[in-house]
């Protein structure tokens, strides 16, 4: 077992959380996007918001391609400035 694959297992228990009920590699992209095309902090904090929308029952079903259609137009939406 990978050290990512252990660890994705052992917060999904610590958090009450079904492990198969999470896209490891669908976030890990998004914050790929993000941290590139944004800024680096924004990544951590983007998959912060995402949590706590799914939490809250508030997050539609495509929200990860939304944040990463977001990331990837960062320049052009922000008037070419990266933060």
């Amino acid at each position: 077992m990978n050290v990512l694959t252990e660890w994705t297992t052992l917060a999904c228990r610590e958090l009450g959380i079904d492990p198969s009920a999470v896209d490891r590699d669908a976030l890990l992209d998004l914050t790929k996007e993000v941290a590139h095309g944004v800024t680096r902090p924004a990544a951590p904090l983007t998959a912060y918001l995402l949590g706590l929308a799914q939490g809250s029952g508030t997050a539609p079903s495509d929200a990860v391609e939304r944040l990463t259609g977001l990331a990837r137009d960062w320049e052009r939406r922000a008037g070419g400035e990266t933060a």
